[in-house]
């Protein structure tokens, strides 16, 4: 297929790489001389950051012009729609793959619906190395697009690793509780590994959580990468115990308190982030540094 991707920093450049792998002509748009530079130096594709030109210039497949947004929630998300709102033909597509909030990208598709277009929440889950091998995709939206570009969302995804959520809004909504979840997964392995680091005990974290992961009830990729960094690193000592929360955990706390759903535990692994933020010398958001860094590409010292 042919796809026109907006965004080409640390999720998109990888999920560009993913797409042409899988044999579909990709145009890029980035605010970044140095991105688009890199696009053009070691991709060889079209890549421009004057976004008249981008969108004069727009690839379009048979029945749709399809525009990937991989860009940060919030202002730059939505003002880049309303953009592509202010030039969109019929059966223009706009899949947008960051962790918006979904009441915001609900707001989204009725712009573009104005314009006999269509919005897509697509909540993208993986890391770096899912967006370059094989990523997770939550799709929300119309059915019969979503079906017309199944075909795309499947090539670039790990097998059976995308699902169809239903109307607009539900992709991301379901990106912001999977996302809630995780915050306690890390919480959870960061809490347990600071018992044993500073029990009298002198475990090899490195060893211990490389056996624990190979075979133990608590096993997963989440571990695996704890195993890794504990490898290079026995103490992480390189990593920050600061670890920030993200507001769209609040988001998932809010929704939850309206529909009379408690979340201690979601709610906890929020409160322990601001506890990172006061702490550099917390072992437990240590371990969260490193799952972050392993998994996100963030800096292990951010």
């Amino acid at each position: 297929m042919k796809v026109n991707v907006i965004g080409i920093g640390k999720m998109g450049y990888p999920l560009v790489e993913n797409m042409l792998d899988n044999g579909h002509e990709v145009h890029v748009f980035d605010v970044s001389e140095d991105n688009v530079s890199k696009v053009k130096a070691d991709l060889n594709i079209e890549a421009t950051t004057n976004f008249d030109d981008f969108m004069e210039n727009a690839l379009v497949d048979d029945k749709y012009r399809v525009f990937w947004l991989m860009l940060p929630p919030g202002n730059i998300t939505n003002s880049t729609v309303a953009r592509l709102a202010e030039k969109a033909k019929e059966n223009d597509v706009v899949i947008e793959g960051g962790n918006s909030n979904h009441h915001e990208s609900m707001r989204n598709g009725e712009l573009l619906l104005a314009k006999d277009a269509y919005f897509m929440d697509v909540g993208t889950s993986g890391g770096v190395s899912g967006a370059r091998n094989g990523t997770s995709l939550m799709i929300g939206g119309d059915r019969g697009v979503y079906e017309h570009l199944e075909p795309l969302f499947a090539s670039i995804s790990e097998e059976n690793g995308y699902v169809y959520t239903g109307k607009l809004g539900s992709g991301h909504f379901l990106k912001l509780v999977h996302n809630a979840i995780y915050y306690g997964i890390q919480e959870a392995y960061g809490e347990g590994l600071e018992i044993l680091e500073k029990s009298e005990f002198d475990y090899d974290l490195a060893e211990i959580t490389a056996a624990l992961n190979s075979s133990s009830v608590i096993r997963s990729w989440v571990l695996g990468v704890i195993a890794d960094a504990f490898a290079d690193d026995q103490h992480l000592e390189s990593y920050s115990g600061h670890v920030s929360g993200s507001e769209s955990t609040n988001w998932v706390i809010t929704e939850a308190m309206k529909t009379s759903v408690p979340v201690p535990a979601i709610y906890s692994a929020l409160s322990m982030r601001h506890r990172g933020v006061q702490d550099d010398n917390s072992f437990s958001g240590k371990v969260v540094s490193a799952i972050r860094s392993g998994v996100g590409g963030y800096s292990p010292k951010s």
